[in-house]
C-alpha cells in the first residue's frame, strides 16, 4: 500500500520568536531530522516549508499565500506528491517523539476507518496521522477556504481512530520551555 506523508514545517512559530522550526536542534539534530527519521515506511515525502539541509530527499514546497495554516500546507503538500498514495500521512515537524513505530500504529488502526491520529496526554489529537487520500480529497474545500481552516474542520466528517500516545511522542514544541521540557526528560 503507497504512502507518503506531509511534514508541516512553515507555521510562523511566533511563541519560538519566529524561529524556523524545522532547523531548531534536539539531542544534537534537528526538529526536521527527527521528523524524517520517523518516515523511514514512507515511499514519499514532502516538506512544507523553506528548504533546509536534510540526509533524505525530500520535496520542498511552500503554501500561497504563506502561513496559510495546517489545511492549506496540507492540501500544498498533497498537490506535489510526484505518485499517488493510499494512504496520506501528517506530521508536524515540533513532534520529536513520534518515531516509525508511531506511524505504524496509526496505519494499523486506521484500518476499517478513514484515518487515525495520535493524541496527546489529555486525549487530544494531534498533528500526527494518516488518512485514506480518497477520503482527504473528498472532503477538500476549494483554495479559498483553505487559508486559516483548522484541521479539525477539515476532518469532522471523517471516521478516524484516536490512538493514544506512548511516553512522549505526543508531546511538541511550541515554546523554548516545551524544548527545555523534552530535553530534561528522562
Amino acid at each position: 500500500m503507497p504512502f507518503a506523508v506531509i511534514v508541516l514545517a512553515g507555521g510562523r512559530a511566533s511563541r519560538l520568536g519566529g524561529s524556523d522550526k524545522a532547523s531548531i536542534e534536539l539531542d544534537g539534530r534537528t526538529l526536521l531530522e527527527h521528523a524524517l527519521d520517523a518516515l523511514t515506511d514512507a515511499d514519499e515525502v514532502v516538506v512544507v516549508g523553506d528548504p533546509v539541509p536534510t540526509t533524505r530527499p525530500v520535496t520542498f514546497v511552500r503554501e500561497s499565500p504563506r502561513y496559510g495554516g495546517p489545511v492549506a500546507a496540507l492540501l500544498t503538500g498533497r498537490d506535489a506528491l510526484l505518485r499517488t498514495p493510499t494512504t496520506l500521512g501528517l506530521l508536524a515537524v515540533d513532534m520529536p517523539r513520534v518515531s516509525a513505530w508511531t506511524f505504524r500504529r496509526l496505519r494499523d488502526a486506521a484500518v476499517g476507518h478513514d484515518g487515525a491520529f495520535l493524541t496527546d496526554g489529555d486525549g487530544r489529537r494531534q498533528l500526527a496521522g494518516v488518512v485514506a487520500l480518497d477520503r482527504l480529497d473528498g472532503v477538500r474545500p476549494d483554495h479559498e477556504a483553505q487559508h486559516g481552516m483548522a484541521l479539525r474542520v477539515l476532518l469532522a466528517d471523517l471516521d478516524l481512530a484516536l490512538v493514544p500516545s506512548d511516553g512522549d511522542e505526543g508531546r511538541d514544541v511550541d515554546s523554548w520551555a516545551d524544548l527545555r521540557g523534552l530535553r530534561e526528560a528522562p
